[in-house]
């Protein structure tokens, strides 16, 4: 018995159009890893987290039980839950996040302001006003939805007269600076990914990693930003020394997401596929999206493979006392 993928979807469409994001998170969720950090609310240029590592351990929770799920009768009842969740947000019901995971993901957003603070950059943020950009529901082709909410996170930017976004992932940099655009009337913002930013200045690492990894492109990065050779430079002058695996670049081998919580089984088969093809590189992989950081770390959990973010070896390189020891 497969998943009813319609009531599925359409529970994260109802959230979006309800609740602005597929998931909903709190103003704590959301924001909490900004804490301590003193970033200045808003400004000319702000640091945009479109809320997606955030937002990962809802998404690991929900994988877990969609995978309980996929073949058993309880499946029947989501088109159910899709009538009560109109009402009320059920997906805080659904699942069950664990504290230190949210860490791993907040620390991930701070290790990003602690490099472009190195690099002399000082973005602000918009705190509980930052909005989901609605990656995953254009991805599914929802447009009618997507495009509303693209119009209400169009309206935020032009009322807080932000000009330049500095963006922490692959997937909120595409909707901000490919897809908007195309969308959104009178949409002028300049569009960087931090890495990009890093990329530009010149860093002088505090420490030689002296580490053998092996590179994981996001497909969003490397095919539809051509953001390719920018982490490589600062990986390298990190003394990283990087493998290129089959399928690299603008041929990077999928990561098996975005579609974990529609089809867990799919995306598991795709996600083994492909760390089986980066160990034979390096048991060290480095990934630069908090959907392929779940989906691989997942895979790999019964292999000797290690997988993380790339701003946790940015930060420990680059930074003098931000970063937690590998």
């Amino acid at each position: 018995m497969s998943l009813p993928m319609r009531n599925i979807l359409g529970i994260l469409v109802d959230n979006l159009s309800r609740r602005e994001s597929v998931m909903p998170l709190s103003r704590r969720r959301s924001t909490h890893w900004a804490e301590g950090l003193n970033l200045p609310f808003g400004g000319k240029t702000i640091l945009y987290t479109g809320q997606m590592y955030q937002l990962m351990p809802s998404i690991v929770a929900m994988e877990k039980m969609t995978s309980m799920f996929e073949n058993s009768w309880i499946s029947n009842f989501y088109g159910i839950g899709r009538i009560v969740n109109k009402r009320i947000n059920i997906s805080r019901f659904m699942t069950h996040v664990d504290p230190g995971e949210q860490e791993t993901f907040n620390r991930i957003i701070r290790n990003i302001v602690y490099l472009l603070r190195e690099a002399d950059v000082n973005p602000g943020y918009l705190y509980g006003e930052e909005l989901y950009t609605g990656a995953l529901i254009h991805d599914e082709g929802v447009c009618d939805v997507f495009q509303d909410h693209a119009n209400k996170v169009g309206e935020l930017l032009k009322r807080y007269e932000v000009e330049r976004v500095i963006t922490v992932d692959p997937h909120t940099t595409d909707m901000l600076r490919s897809v908007y655009p195309k969308i959104v009337k009178d949409y002028k913002i300049e569009v960087k990914s931090y890495l990009e930013v890093l990329a530009e200045r010149t860093l002088e690492p505090v420490k030689d990693l002296d580490l053998d990894a092996v590179i994981h492109d996001s497909c969003v990065y490397a095919r539809y930003q051509g953001l390719i050779d920018e982490p490589r430079k600062l990986l390298r002058n990190a003394g990283v020394r990087f493998q290129e695996p089959d399928y690299s670049g603008k041929m990077t081998f999928c990561c098996g997401g975005p579609v974990e919580s529609l089809y867990p089984g799919k995306a598991r088969m795709i996600a083994e596929k492909r760390i089986s093809q980066l160990a034979s590189n390096s048991q060290n992989v480095i990934t630069m999206c908090p959907i392929c950081l779940i989906n691989l770390r997942e895979a790999a959990k019964a292999t000797e493979v290690r997988v993380r973010d790339i701003s946790d070896y940015l930060a420990e390189a680059y930074c003098d006392q931000h970063y937690v020891p590998r």
